[in-house]
């Protein structure tokens, strides 16, 4: 078992998830500005525009869990902060960013969707990224697994996820790797395929989605709603229902555009 500690000073402890995280951010703001030039706006925007967006996405990611999970904290209302332990729901972390985004954009006047479309390469690869942390803590992993179908991923895998006596299915890594995959697919579609802007976010609202509906089914610590519904398959499927919808109301509206102007 890896330890989730990675520095114990004494007086302060530096976990793998922590450190995972910040990887993640880092990454993700880099490759963000990178895009936003590509698109033709300010990258120094990307700087303004994550100081805002990286807290408001921890702290609306940990409430999202919180809420679904009271039952774990009512008594020790100090561990609600102990994100280090893990508990940061990926769909909670989205509803605080896009909020703290919209805001900026709006107050300079800043085209949203453009922004956006940016955006989005970053977001699914520091969720692939993410990912690993829970890799770490032994979290959103799947049920039983047989052994002989464990032989088939590294052994560090395979130590990691063993836990309690029993391999477990690492569905962090089958989300990780669709992340991965979704994360090629948005790059390739704004550096050659875009066509409108809104396109790459709504292309990420029913990938992520369609690879997450999956994957949180063979999950066993999903948050639940009345004990049988899973929330994140839920949202999910509202994410790729609103994800088609606007990807045609802003395909036509493109159209039409074009339609009536042959020049753009």
């Amino acid at each position: 078992m890896i330890d989730p500690v990675a520095i114990d000073l004494g007086f302060i402890r530096v976990h793998w998830y922590g450190i995972i995280m910040g990887l993640a951010f880092l990454i993700g703001t880099y490759l963000a500005r990178y895009n936003v030039k590509r698109s033709g706006l300010d990258p120094d925007h990307v700087l303004n525009m994550v100081v805002l967006i990286i807290p408001a996405a921890i702290i609306c990611a940990r409430a999202y869990y919180v809420i679904f999970e009271w039952d774990q904290y009512k008594d020790n209302l100090l561990s609600i902060f102990y994100v280090w332990q893990g508990g940061l729901a990926i769909h909670g972390g989205l509803i605080g960013g896009v909020l703290a985004g919209a805001w900026y954009v709006r107050k300079h006047n800043l085209p949203f969707f453009r922004l956006g479309d940016a955006f989005m390469p970053s977001v699914i690869l520091g969720q692939a990224i993410g990912r690993w942390g829970n890799f770490i803590n032994q979290e959103a992993h799947g049920d039983v697994a047989p052994a002989e179908f464990m032989e088939k991923f590294p052994a560090f895998i395979r130590e990691q996820m063993y836990i309690g006596g029993q391999y477990y299915h690492p569905t962090f890594l089958y989300e990780s790797l669709w992340n991965l995959v979704v994360f090629v697919i948005l790059m390739l579609m704004l550096r050659f395929f875009k066509k409108f802007d809104g396109q790459i976010m709504f292309s990420y609202m029913i990938l992520y989605s369609l690879g997450r509906f999956f994957i949180e089914g063979l999950r066993t610590d999903s948050l639940l709603i009345a004990d049988t519904l899973r929330v994140a398959q839920l949202v999910s499927l509202c994410l790729i229902a609103a994800g088609l919808i606007l990807m045609l109301i802003f395909a036509r509206k493109s159209m039409r555009s074009k339609h009536e102007d042959p020049s753009k």
